[in-house]
């Protein structure tokens, strides 16, 4: 007990610190020159605006509204009800007074490009539309063919001698020359009377459409001996006597967009061109695109007549010969 009294109690050393008024700190500092440089930015600018024009005006203007590089297109979208925030802004900054600022207009030469792009378009899809109208109308226009030669008895008789198909200038319909029945008295230009009642009785049925017609006259390859006249002008000349007879049945003049007589340069049987066959009037209802390239290129366009059949397909139109001469029309 004795030994714990004598312990020496430990001593506790108190240290007041005394506070005394020194400088603050500089963060003020920091805060003035921020200020003092947005109002020395704010003032510049106030300098800066008031030194230019209604029309540098306009142009800062619509540089806000339309920040892209393009004229008339934002490199970002708009504000919008469906698109939200975060486009460029669509209002006019508002600098007071009643002065309108000037917008920039669209280049012109843009404005027309536009235009001319449109409107190629349109035309393009017009023309699309023409094209399909005219190929369904060709296609009635085909049936029609078929089922005359099939039921009127001025062509069941000589169904075949009639001769339809599908070419690229448009439908196609020949009148051939039979072995012992010939469109033509030997060496004339003179139709039979059997003839014409077909081209008349044909007449009555493409007229029902629009399109123009082509006619063509061929010969065999026999010569025609005469002064001064050949199968080019006997070719030529059958052509005509079967464009009067269409005319005659009632067909205006007007749709007879060509007429030509090309002798015996398209074989319909390139095997045997001394062929009865080879001698023949083709009629054809021209479509559109074919009507466009004879009327508008100044007559630049030449055709083939009888497609499949020139110098270098005739081995592949002799033998489409047999079938068509065949079955010459359904």
């Amino acid at each position: 007990m004795a030994a714990k009294q004598d312990a020496v109690a430990p001593v506790v050393v108190r240290r007041v610190k005394k506070r005394t008024h020194g400088h603050h700190g500089g963060s003020w500092k920091v805060a003035f020159a921020d200020f003092a440089t947005a109002m020395m930015a704010f003032f510049l600018l106030m300098w800066l605006m008031g030194a230019t024009d209604e029309k540098q005006k306009g142009a800062i203007s619509e540089y806000f509204n339309n920040p892209s590089a393009v004229a008339g297109a934002s490199s970002v979208p708009s504000t919008s009800s469906v698109q939200g925030a975060g486009g460029a802004s669509t209002s006019m900054i508002e600098l007071g007074g009643t002065m309108e600022l000037p917008r920039a207009e669209p280049a012109k030469e843009t404005v027309a490009a536009a235009n001319g792009t449109q409107a190629a378009k349109s035309e393009e899809a017009l023309e699309e539309a023409e094209i399909k109208a005219d190929a369904e109308r060709l296609e009635g226009l085909m049936g029609q063919l078929r089922e005359a030669i099939d039921q009127r008895e001025t062509l069941a008789k000589f169904k075949d001698q009639i001769l339809l198909d599908v070419t690229p200038e448009g439908i196609r319909i020949q009148i051939v020359d039979h072995e012992r029945r010939s469109m033509f008295p030997l060496g004339s230009a003179v139709l039979e009377e059997y003839t014409a009642n077909i081209l008349r009785e044909l007449a009555g049925i493409v007229n029902g459409v629009p399109n123009r017609l082509s006619i063509s006259g061929h010969t065999d390859i026999r010569a025609y001996v005469k002064p001064n006249y050949g199968n080019w002008e006997l070719s030529a000349d059958r052509a005509n006597a079967a464009r009067r007879a269409m005319i005659s049945g009632g067909l205006p003049a007007e749709k007879i967009g060509r007429v030509v007589g090309l002798a015996s340069s398209v074989p319909l049987d390139a095997q045997a061109p001394d062929s009865p066959i080879n001698r023949r009037i083709s009629i054809i209802v021209m479509n559109k695109r074919t009507e466009s390239a004879i009327y508008h290129e100044n007559g630049a366009l030449f055709s083939v007549q009888d497609p499949g059949e020139g110098p270098q397909s005739t081995v592949a139109a002799s033998d489409a010969v047999g079938a068509a001469a065949a079955v010459p029309a359904p």
